[in-house]
Order: structure tokens, then C-alpha cells, then sequence
């Protein structure tokens, strides 16, 4: 078998149980891109913390942010871009949906939110990423790619009820951990983002390995032609992808060790 693309999601997936690139998964990713295998990080993070994730890792990739709202390619030119609608986001923000949760917005020039919270810093400690505490409700909504709330799972089932009933398929709904549920215009993912660049790279599915955890990374294993669903995945993950081969703990550098041994690299 031929793999000459590999896509992965970061949290609980390429990345350890602190939110970090380890040792062992840059010298893999080092490894093979030096065979000539291409990648692309796919996440819901921002693509300025993926940014320097991607440079801590020490490879060429493309990169796909808020869940596939923004793709950049590896000179970190944008190749693809998708607001939510302005209206949208400032309904979304008021109190209606809003309370008790953290309020996030991603705009391209960073990130908002509306107020402190010390583990949303310490989750983004590799890149150094911080943000910008404002009055979401008064925002005007534009440029917003990304609407994240945080908070207790049982409180984010209620908002996402509410916000189906009332906006359907005019947004795309995901979870990407139990705690964040995550918000971008219809018709954005991971997976449509993905086949875009594979078609730009004229590389099929069948040669194109992809990881992922989290609900937010159906889409992409979907289009992937060999997906893997890591051993800590969200149980709604296992269930849409039951052919999908489980591999490693993304705490004992699951994907690194699939690939080593995928690849036949020494460990």
C-alpha cells in the first residue's frame, strides 16, 4: 500500500496528554516527510496556534483550522476561507445561548473571548497563543469564523438542542471534547477541507491516511481512504466509523507508533 498524505487531528490525537508535541511524534513526522509524505494538521484550533505547532513539530504542512473555516498551505498562503454569517454570530452570542459558558470568537486576526479562563492559556502553552477579553454580545459578528462555546457537557447538550431547532442546516454543529462545542457556517469541516487539498495536490483518497478522536473528525476520516480512530476516541466517533481500524492512546503517542510501524521505522 501507497500513503503518500497523512491528515491528523492535535488534541488527543498527534498531540500528548499535556497538549504537546513530544519528542518521538516529531522525529516520526520528520522521518516520513523525508520518504516524501505530505500532511496536513486538521483541528478546530486557530490557525495561529497551529501555526507554531506545526514549526514544533519540524515539518512542511498544510494547515486546516477551526474545523476547516480557514486552510492554509505550507508557505501558509490562505486557500480557503469561510465566515459565519454576521447575523448569525450575533444571535448565537446572546444570553439565550450564551449563558454559563465561555464565549469564543476566532476572527483571522486572533481570538476573543468573554472572560479570563488560566486553562484555556495553559492548553495553548506550546504556541504561546493568548486572547482578548470583550463584550461578545455587543460584537458585530463580522469576520467571525469560529463561535466555541466552553463549558459542562449536560449545559452544551441544551445549547446545541436549541440551536438545531433553530437554525438546522444554516450552521455546522460539532463537538470537538466533551466540554467544547464548536460553531462555523454550513457546509465547513474537516472532511470537505481535506478533499480540497487532495484534489489541489491531485493525490486520491486511497493513497491518504487520516486520524482523529473527537466527533469533530467524522468528516475527515470519512474522506480519508484509510481512517484511524485513536483508542481514547468519543464514543459517537467508534459508532459512525465502525470500520475504521483503532489504534494507539494518543498519551502513549498512539499515531507515532501506528505510523512507525505502518512505515517500518525503527521505535
Amino acid at each position: 500500500m501507497v500513503y503518500r498524505f497523512i491528515a491528523s487531528d492535535l488534541d488527543g490525537t498527534l498531540l500528548d496528554a499535556h497538549h504537546a508535541v513530544n519528542s518521538l511524534t516529531a522525529e516520526t513526522l520528520q522521518a516520513l516527510a523525508g520518504q516524501g509524505v505530505q500532511f496536513a494538521i486538521a483541528t478546530g484550533r486557530h490557525y495561529l496556534d497551529v501555526k507554531s505547532i506545526r514549526q514544533t513539530l519540524g515539518v512542511s504542512a498544510h494547515l486546516i483550522t477551526s474545523n476547516g473555516a480557514r486552510v492554509h498551505d505550507p508557505d501558509d498562503r490562505l486557500i480557503h476561507s469561510q465566515d459565519i454569517d454576521a447575523e448569525l454570530v450575533r444571535s448565537i452570542a446572546q444570553p439565550e445561548f450564551a449563558d454559563g459558558v465561555i464565549l469564543n470568537f476566532y476572527l483571522d486576526e486572533g481570538w476573543l473571548i468573554d472572560q479570563p479562563s488560566q486553562a484555556l492559556l495553559d492548553m495553548h502553552q506550546d504556541s504561546g497563543m493568548g486572547y482578548r477579553v470583550c463584550d461578545l454580545a455587543r460584537h458585530d459578528g463580522a469576520g467571525v469564523c469560529k463561535v466555541l462555546y466552553i463549558g459542562p457537557h449536560q449545559h452544551l447538550l441544551g445549547i446545541e438542542r436549541r440551536l438545531r431547532a433553530r437554525y438546522g442546516d444554516r450552521l455546522y454543529i460539532t463537538f470537538s471534547l466533551e466540554h467544547c462545542l464548536e460553531v462555523m457556517a454550513a457546509g465547513v469541516s474537516k472532511g470537505h477541507a481535506l478533499e480540497l487539498v487532495l484534489g489541489r495536490l491531485g493525490i486520491p483518497a486511497s493513497q491518504c491516511l487520516a486520524f482523529g478522536d473527537g466527533q469533530n473528525d467524522v468528516e475527515l476520516l470519512q474522506a480519508a481512504g484509510h481512517p484511524r480512530v485513536m483508542a481514547n476516541a468519543h464514543p459517537r466517533l467508534a459508532e459512525r466509523l465502525p470500520q475504521a481500524r483503532r489504534i494507539g492512546h494518543h498519551a502513549d503517542s498512539g499515531v507515532a507508533r501506528h505510523l512507525r510501524q505502518l512505515f517500518e521505522l525503527a521505535v
